[in-house]
């Protein structure tokens, strides 16, 4: 896990990238500089580290590279590769070589590297297939630069507000896939690969992998056989990212079953495996659950225990990491765990990716019944008039809001169905805060459709399908990416294996939702592994109390943005109703209320500590 960052055209601030991505790689920082283009790499040393530096180089090619190749040695035998070194990053180099992109398919990692190849005077950049790694560029004219981290990349040049990408995020919850909150700026996405002349660099980007086609498949194996494949699956996995380290391992461990399996699973392949919680008072805590694996396992553990009495301290430097704006809470306890693992190890697993895979979100269950993405005027006005009849309520995991959830989303349409299933922010208030509707850009909207009216789908599919898309790759792996390396920790992912992304989605959907279970197929093999009263449990990951910060801890910070002069969100949003509703004078739920207090507290952060710092 690395830093890297480089240019075409454009001289970089070497000291001040420098400081930018220390925390990606504070163990080796090196640069290549060849007429046009520089490449720059900061390394944390985990894979051969004697002899893994980089940029490393193979007769015309040159590579600096982020992120882990799990299955390196065996493509090595594969293709009959003779290596100097140990490291995964020479077996890319040589592949590369050998295959050109097509060797990408054999990939079984994280990753976001960038090969320059001097008798093309190409460059050639990666993202791995659900977009663990990050990777931002810069283009206009003929210059192009890019970087592991957009907080980064901003430092090097004066940048520009996109306001439409914006008000995409204060109406979503986050950034749509490539989009950033700059001019010019553009993300690799997940599974995509670009190619950029030198001589006149320009971005070509090309999709190498899509889970659409897994999805497009089915699995002829029955229950018995898809779980007994499973298992078999983790374990390669596991094993894999327990072994490829010259370092310790470690497990974070919540009071779920994803992160439960891949703690149990890993205790075979490290005796002395560490696992991480954190606990804190409230209904939120999870520690309880944790402690049951780690006994079981017998697990070095180390329960974390968060007091928000620095809180107001600590918030907006950690969102700051982010680059951009970052409206996950989790961020918070993600940021406290890794910070606390890291003063014991440097490589952690984590169960990310199990719910959009296997399931695992409550709001799955009414789309494994009905298809909400396909029009029909009468259900619409069915499910709004039960909405309206239906009395809301603060109790999120209450059985009456999530029928009333339920009806709600079903009296929306296409892109509105889909917000008010996931982040669900603004919406049912969207004219009120914003003046307007906000509609998705054309290629959203594009994109978006393809899946709802895709043939051959059903409606659990389709939400599942759209969540590895967007949530995951834009919020969930982004918030994990940069809360464990702002302290040089290398968070693995085993559910986000090649083989697990390849094989789940063509399993039946009555495997991943089975009447009114979630997650059916892993909680069965869950109960080959944990303790029973982890097995029926909501989901659960580092949850926090989101109302209680608003109300409380945050309450006077969060306030002092919103009613700043200076702030951002009056531009393009209703300044009053903002106010009223910092006021507590909007008749809407506490958690509603919580939910769009924090998305504008969340962007003015950004918008004052690090590009008007930066501007």
């Amino acid at each position: 896990m690395c830093g890297i960052a480089g240019s075409v055209n454009f001289k970089l601030d070497i000291p001040k990238l420098t400081r930018d991505l220390w925390h990606r790689g504070p163990d080796e920082q090196a640069s290549f500089e060849e007429g046009p283009v520089q490449l720059h790499h900061h390394r944390l040393a985990i894979l051969d580290i004697a002899g893994g530096a980089q940029p490393m180089h193979f007769e015309h090619l040159t590579i600096i590279f982020n992120g882990e190749i799990y299955n390196h040695l065996d493509l090595r035998k594969q293709y009959n590769l003779s290596c100097t070194t140990n490291s995964d990053t020479e077996t890319l180099l040589r592949l590369y070589a050998r295959l050109g992109p097509a060797f990408l398919d054999g990939l079984d990692g994280m990753f976001a590297f960038v090969i320059y190849d001097r008798k093309a005077q190409e460059l050639f950049l990666a993202r791995d297939r659900a977009g663990k790694k990050p990777l931002y560029y810069y283009t206009t004219g003929s210059t192009f630069i890019f970087s592991s981290e957009l907080g980064a990349l901003s430092k090097q040049l004066p940048l520009q507000l996109n306001e439409q990408n914006i008000l995409e995020f204060a109406r979503m919850g986050y950034m749509y896939r490539e989009n950033t909150p700059y001019q010019g700026v553009k993300e690799i996405p997940a599974g995509c690969y670009a190619t950029v002349p030198v001589r006149q660099p320009v971005v070509t980007v090309t999709q190498w992998w899509n889970i659409r086609s897994a999805y497009a498949r089915r699995s002829n194996d029955n229950f018995a056989q898809s779980l007994e494949k499973i298992d078999s699956i983790l374990h390669t996995a596991i094993k894999r990212r327990v072994e490829s380290s010259d370092l310790e391992v470690g497990s974070f461990l919540s009071g779920g079953i994803d992160s439960g399996l891949v703690t149990a699973i890993a205790r075979e392949y490290n005796s002395s495996l560490k696992t991480f919680t954190v606990s804190f008072e409230g209904e939120y805590d999870e520690a309880p659950l944790a402690k049951l694996v780690a006994d079981r396992y017998r697990t070095n553990h180390h329960e974390i225990k968060i007091s928000f009495t620095h809180l107001r301290d600590d918030v907006e430097n950690i969102l700051v990491n982010y680059g951009e704006p970052h409206y996950d809470d989790s961020a918070i306890p993600s940021y406290y765990v890794s910070r606390e693992a890291k003063k014991s190890l440097t490589v952690i697993l984590n169960g990310d990716g199990g719910d959009e895979l296997f399931g695992g979100y409550r709001r799955y269950i009414p789309f494994s019944k009905i298809d909400f993405f396909k029009p029909s005027g009468i259900r619409s006005s069915f499910f709004r008039l039960m909405y309206n009849l239906t009395p809301g309520g603060d109790n999120k995991m209450s059985k009456l809001n999530y029928l009333r959830r339920m009806f709600f989303l079903g009296s929306g349409s296409g892109w509105e169905t889909y917000l008010r299933s996931t982040t669900d922010i603004f919406e049912g208030y969207t004219k009120k805060a914003f003046g307007k509707n906000v509609v998705p850009d054309p290629k959203m909207e594009q994109d978006m459709n393809e899946i709802f009216q895709a043939p051959g789908l059903s409606g659990l599919q389709k939400i599942m399908l759209l969540d590895f898309e967007n949530i995951l790759p834009s919020v969930l792996l982004v918030k994990m990416d940069i809360a464990t390396m702002a302290h040089s920790l290398e968070g693995r992912s085993p559910l986000l294996c090649r083989e697990l992304l390849e094989y789940v989605p063509s399993i039946p959907d009555n495997a991943k939702i089975n009447g009114t279970q979630t997650k059916y197929l892993l909680r069965k093999l869950a109960a080959k592994y944990l303790p029973e009263p982890l097995l029926n449990q909501p989901k659960r990951g580092f949850e926090v109390p989101l109302k209680q910060w608003v109300n409380r801890e945050l309450k006077q910070l969060i306030g002092d943005y919103i009613v700043s002069p200076s702030a951002l969100y009056p531009s393009f949003m209703n300044r009053q109703f903002i106010l009223q509703l910092l006021d507590d004078k909007i008749s809407v739920t506490a958690e509603k209320r919580a939910k769009m207090l924090w998305l504008i507290f969340t962007l003015e952060v950004w918008y004052k500590k690090a590009y008007r710092r930066a501007s």
